[in-house]
């Protein structure tokens, strides 16, 4: 059983608090990487050879924040004993401004016909990701629980099925489902920290494993014995369009691709408070219950955001605004996913794998289970790592990390991220109510 009583305060402060300044040690850290990474020969060459640059922008602000350099947020006592909190804005404003500005930039030029031709083994893929947090939540109670039955006891509002519930839900949606499961099984808020912790460490030590796999994904897919091609002609045909149409950027190109960019942020901003805001009237109106929390999604700013930015990025790709991939949309977009994964990757102390432990097992369990469900359909339907990779982070990580797994992989496919993502936002509730059904049996077996 968790530990209720109370914990000593420790000051938490780390050497740079200051936005500006974390900022530019992210932006330092990135350029290292790039130019690293870019060397062609010498030990760089063999470094980058087994480690992605992509998993390095993400790993090295984790040690970053690990070693106290920085940190996403912190606790400072004063001489007097006063106690303040602090938080870095760092990943509001790369997910809320920089992601929604990415994505309309690399969903210019999209091939939506040729998106459409990768298949039903995307959502074969997402649907096999759901599944195996489904099970492998109430598989992790059993086991871990065999070993040691205190790591998933307690009773009434305490009781660990509970806060597993909330994990479920973010795990399938995101952070509007993780609040609705809070909200459906009452769990015990002063313990809710523990679960967050959980979710932190178990999701970012996931998506570590994801983004290595990406540099080794073609001795992946040979192995899976996958059919890329419908993956290949698609981002073939994007890079031939980019091409066709590259140029070197005038300042004018430059300030079109701010406004489209940052336009589109606006909107996105405007659209989703008004509709947030709508939804939220509506649901509160609906009687409590299952049904209500199931729609809670409808009435969250993020969700509306990212669907706004989608809808607005593809309905652009009609027009002339896609010449502007010519003019280096895509590469603009990339710089800002960029800048999320590191901030992704400060929020991810490694000390914190020491805390709370026993439901740390359980959150590996729970991912390893979810794992080996999407290696084996993978393995089953032939499907490329691609699927698995954006497939499981569609459930995952959601809206924020989806399009970082599928750019990786060619800027033209982070729309496939954003669509899995999006869908996740609408299942995720009811899978997530169907796993703590599953935990709850499981831990009274």
């Amino acid at each position: 059983m968790q530990d209720t009583a109370t914990e000593i305060v420790k000051d938490t402060t780390p050497f740079f608090t200051n936005d500006t300044i974390v900022f530019g040690i992210l932006m330092i850290a990135l350029g290292f990487i790039f130019y690293t990474s870019s060397r062609e020969d010498g030990f760089w060459k063999k470094f980058y050879g087994v480690v992605p640059a992509l998993f390095m922008a993400y790993f090295l602000p984790a040690l970053l924040t690990t070693s106290g350099v920085i940190s996403p947020e912190w606790t400072t006592i004063s001489e007097t004993g006063e106690t303040t909190t602090g938080k870095s804005s760092l990943y509001y404003m790369s997910s809320r401004y920089l992601l929604p500005a990415a994505l309309v930039l690399m969903t210019l030029s999209i091939d939506l016909k040729g998106v459409l031709n990768l298949g039903p083994k995307a959502l074969i893929m997402f649907f096999a990701g759901t599944i195996g947090i489904v099970i492998g939540g109430p598989l992790a109670v059993l086991i871990v629980g065999s070993i040691h039955p205190e790591a998933v006891g307690g009773e009434g509002a305490d009781a660990v099925w509970r806060g597993l519930s909330t994990l479920a839900g973010s795990w399938i949606g995101g952070g509007a489902n993780q609040t609705a499961m809070l909200e459906i099984y009452g769990y015990n808020q002063k313990l809710y920290g523990g679960m967050v912790f959980v979710d932190i460490v178990v999701a970012n030590i996931w998506m570590a494993i994801i983004l290595f796999g990406i540099g080794k994904s073609a001795k992946i897919d040979k192995w899976l014995k996958a059919d890329t091609s419908a993956i290949e002609s698609l981002k073939e045909k994007v890079t031939d369009y980019a091409k066709k149409v590259d140029r070197n950027p005038s300042l004018t190109d430059l300030m079109v691709l701010a406004a489209i960019a940052f336009g589109t942020v606006s909107v996105a901003h405007f659209g989703a408070n008004f509709l947030s805001g709508f939804f939220t009237s509506v649901v509160s109106e609906m009687p409590k219950g299952i049904t209500r929390n199931i729609f809670t999604f409808l009435d969250n700013s993020f969700f509306w955001m990212i669907t706004i930015t989608t809808i607005i990025g593809v309905l652009l790709s009609f027009t002339k605004a896609r010449t502007y991939e010519g003019a280096g949309a895509s590469k603009f977009g990339s710089v800002f996913i960029y800048i999320l994964v590191a901030s992704i990757g400060m929020k991810m102390d490694l000390t914190l794998i020491f805390d709370n432990l026993w439901l740390i097992v359980i959150g590996l369990v729970w991912m390893t289970v979810h794992a080996g469900l999407m290696i084996l359909t993978a393995k089953l339907i032939r499907a490329p790592y691609f699927f698995l990779a954006v497939g499981s982070q569609a459930n995952v990580g959601g809206a924020a990390s989806a399009p970082i797994v599928a750019s990786a992989f060619h800027p033209s496919l982070a729309t496939v991220g954003v669509l899995l993502a999006v869908f996740g936002y609408a299942v995720g509730t009811v899978a997530a109510i169907l796993c703590t059904v599953l935990m709850q049996l499981a831990s009274a077996a």
